[in-house]
């Protein structure tokens, strides 16, 4: 019998909270390499700008030790625990998992920010610590742990995908019916993890890991696939940027960066199949432990990071928010560029719940919206001198359906991450209101454009509070002008188009 490895209980604790921190601030290499090659590659200018504005925010991550996203992610922590090892606890093996999220989350030089809720169908009650992790645990031969740690934006795992499929039907035809469908709520360029077998639970477990695979898309096109699931891989790579999707939506090249595919033997009467993608702020890391302390994650050369700086586009227009009218927002065109100056408030699924709720009451606001912007966002703490922490936006779909409610306030637009669905269009049509888009995965270079931050209403509410900002040059798109054109749903057939026409994309 092969020697007992003791696994200290504080050494788990310690490398798990310290992965976390380390994910929240460091992009995985394998991605940004990948994502520099697409920005050089991208030929559409707003998905252009919008990459640039990523990798921007990831080396300002990097340098400042702040979250690449405002949303820190559900953890998901992967465990193969050697059969040669004890853990010295009298904890279960979730309390000590979870006392490093716990660690991690609370940590006063980096706090990130809770997004666990308790009661899902009823209460949602937040945790406040970010606990419980997803934890997933498969004995092994051997004398050490290895851990997989991961932190999953909501907006990417909303958009998870599963189908039990017979036999005989096509996973390419089905993964690009879904892709459309998936919007942009899930921050493109990012990669697809498939399963494909198993039970249903297996299989989406298999899409989930296959995201932890470093990227080598590049090099398995350059060497040639080697089996059929290699095969498959660059015939659905190929097929989804073919689809001009492109980053953010926004219409180009580089809508993924990569597929992952995990198989497991299946039922005769069924072939599961599960797609899960990751988005913008890819974060997962890997450790091992035998026994001698906590693991060591070391951190990646700053030199390493593409020379791509992001600076304002020189044709954009600067807009007042104090003064705005009306007539001005009515002057925008889909596909134009422009720099917020000025007072916006926030706001987000809970606080947009409270005002229908309050409303429907006969209640008084906390807040006039009257001529007002609001911006959809869930922000991180602030640590030492900042206004407010990273400040991305979240997905402008699930305030669809409070669009009327909020524009018959007198809202003259809203700003948030990917596509309106089509009855919020019309709702904005109707208003001749418009909806603004700024980029999911650079939540710290939104950030900094925040010059003051005050919570002005639902102050329990706490991310979801309604804040107002004062920003300076805060850049955004507009994707729904106040005739109700929709840049999500014309720039990627404008682009879907010229990729066929032109042979835009690499063999």
């Amino acid at each position: 019998m092969a020697e007992m490895t003791t696994i200290r209980e504080e050494d788990l604790i310690e490398s798990v909270a310290d992965a976390l921190q380390y994910i929240s601030y460091f992009h995985p290499m394998d991605y940004i390499r990948a994502l520099g090659e697409a920005y050089k590659a991208e030929a559409g200018p707003a998905a252009k700008d919008a990459i640039a504005q990523i990798l921007t925010n990831s080396r300002m991550c990097a340098e400042g030790h702040r979250p690449i996203c405002q949303d820190t992610g559900i953890v998901n922590v992967f465990v193969k625990w050697g059969q040669d090892c004890r853990l010295a606890s009298d904890k279960s093996l979730q309390d000590v998992v979870d006392e490093g999220v716990r660690r991690a989350y609370l940590d006063p030089d980096n706090k990130l920010r809770a997004s666990v809720l308790a009661d899902p169908a009823f209460t949602r009650r937040n945790t406040r610590d970010n606990t419980p992790c997803v934890l997933h645990v498969e004995m092994v031969k051997g004398n050490t742990v290895s851990v997989d740690v991961a932190a999953k934006g909501g907006g990417s795992e909303n958009k998870s995908k599963f189908k039990m499929m017979n036999p005989s039907d096509s996973i390419v035809d089905w993964v690009l019916e879904m892709l459309p469908q998936m919007g942009a709520g899930w921050c493109p360029p990012g990669m697809l993890g498939i399963g494909i077998g198993g039970t249903a639970e297996h299989c989406m477990l298999l899409a989930k890991q296959a995201l932890m695979e470093p990227i080598d898309m590049a090099q398995l096109k350059l060497r040639g696939p080697q089996n059929d699931i290699e095969a498959l891989r660059i015939e659905i790579f190929d097929k989804v940027n073919a689809l001009g999707i492109g980053a953010q939506g926004l219409g180009g090249l580089s809508t993924i960066l990569d597929v992952k595919i995990m198989d497991a033997p299946c039922h005769a009467a069924g072939k599961p199949v599960a797609m899960i993608p990751n988005c913008a702020a890819t974060r997962h890391a890997h450790f091992t432990l035998d026994g001698s302390g906590p693991a060591f994650l070391e951190a990646p050369k700053l030199d390493e990071w593409p020379d791509v700086h992001w600076a304002p586009d020189v044709a954009a227009k600067r807009v007042n928010l104090d003064t705005l009218t009306a007539e001005e927002v009515q002057s925008w065109k889909q596909g134009d560029r422009l720099l917020l100056n000025g007072k916006m408030l926030t706001g987000r699924d809970a606080a947009h719940k409270r005002i229908a709720d309050m409303l429907a009451k006969g209640e008084e606001l906390p807040v006039d919206f009257k001529g007002r912007v609001i911006y959809y966002v869930g922000p991180v703490d602030p640590v030492r001198e900042e206004v407010v922490g990273p400040a991305g936006p979240t997905t402008a779909t699930r305030m669809d359906k409070f669009s009327d409610t909020m524009l018959n306030l007198g809202l003259l637009a809203s700003v948030g991450k990917a596509e309106r669905g089509v009855a919020a269009t019309e709702s904005i049509a109707r208003h001749k209101s418009a909806y603004l888009m700024a980029v999911g995965g650079a939540a710290y270079l939104v950030s900094r454009a925040i010059k003051q931050s005050k919570v002005v209403g639902f102050a329990d509410l706490g991310m979801e509070a309604i804040y107002e900002f004062t920003v300076e040059d805060m850049p955004v798109t507009v994707a729904v002008d106040s005739t109700g054109q929709n840049v999500h749903q014309l720039a990627p057939l404008v682009w879907k188009k010229k990729i066929a026409d032109e042979g835009l994309l690499p063999a």
